[in-house]
């Protein structure tokens, strides 16, 4: 009888093999004649490529196993590991499942992948983000559709945690989802006003860099988006109607592109008690395009 451990085995073998055959087999695309998207299958199936169809440009940055466009959770306490493996960069740390991969580069493992139509869908087992090879007690799900400029992703996190050592009550800031965008998108433009909805002037902060402590914290993102965009006032803008805290910033310097080291980065943000046995599923929206238009796609949505 076949486990499940033993059809995600034969399923990476199979995958393996189409590589030989072109990067499409591990770089599943949507091109719609607007944007063209890739998920990456040996990073957990994250969001590894958004660019306008036709361009090579993407605007996602991929430097190391932290970036991409990706599920991340938070569960329990901080516990120092660092006898066991653990990070020191990232010690004491939560329970922390991270769909592309570890600190260490070690990446998730596919458990399922489906293309029909116009989606497509990706399960895989997480790695611990601060453990070296040590894969999370938990399956990532990722529903991926694009219609027009809009990208909608509905994420799933099914959780079967046996662990002892991080507790179990623990209410804590969740990534919904963790997003970096190229920091080439340098300018951050949301609306943080009290007339949401109205088409008020939308608010320009300063990008916080992550230099200085931490990324920049908005709590009263009313309109539930924010966006990062060049010169031109054209990027990518995320919208997730569950949040109206976000944060956002950067890392190292402006004008980098999707393998660079500096990175801008969003994350609406959620107050979530994650327990050993959550099931949590959620909706977001990518939008590109320029500010005027990430906005209005917002209101439609909305």
């Amino acid at each position: 009888m076949l486990t499940r451990k033993t059809i995600g085995f034969v399923f990476i073998i199979l995958l393996l093999t189409q590589c030989a055959k072109g990067q499409s087999d591990i770089e599943p695309i949507i091109d719609n004649g607007v944007i063209t998207l890739k998920l990456d299958l040996t990073r957990g199936g994250a969001i590894s490529f958004i660019s306008l169809s036709g361009s090579e440009r993407s605007i996602v940055n991929i430097a190391d196993e932290g970036r991409y466009i990706q599920q991340s959770y938070y569960a329990g306490r901080s516990v120092d590991r660092k006898a066991e493996g653990q990070a020191p960069n990232w010690s004491p740390w939560s329970w922390n499942p991270i769909q592309v991969g570890d600190a260490f580069r070690n990446r998730a493992r596919i458990l399922a992948f489906q293309k029909k139509d116009n989606e497509l869908y990706v399960k895989c087992i997480p790695m611990q983000w601060d453990m070296n090879n040590r894969p999370a007690e938990a399956e990532m799900e990722q529903w991926t559709t694009v219609t027009g400029s809009v990208i909608k992703v509905r994420n799933r996190l099914t959780c079967h945690r046996t662990d002892l050592i991080y507790g179990d009550s623990t209410l804590n800031d969740q990534e919904l989802p963790a997003v970096y965008p190229i920091s080439a998108l340098k300018n951050l433009y949301t609306y943080l006003g009290t007339r949401q909805f109205t088409n008020a002037p939308v608010s320009h902060p300063e990008v916080v860099n992550l230099s200085s402590g931490f990324w920049g914290i908005y709590k009263d993102v009313s309109e539930h988006w924010m966006a990062f965009v060049d010169e031109n006032e054209w990027g990518m803008g995320i919208y997730n109607p569950l949040c109206t805290g976000f944060l956002a910033g950067m890392s190292g310097s402006p004008g980098g592109e999707s393998a660079d080291g500096s990175t801008s980065y969003i994350a609406p943000v959620k107050k979530e008690m994650m327990y050993k046995n959550t099931v949590y599923t959620y909706d977001y929206y990518i939008i590109i395009g320029t500010l005027g238009e990430i906005r209005s796609k917002v209101y439609e949505l909305h």
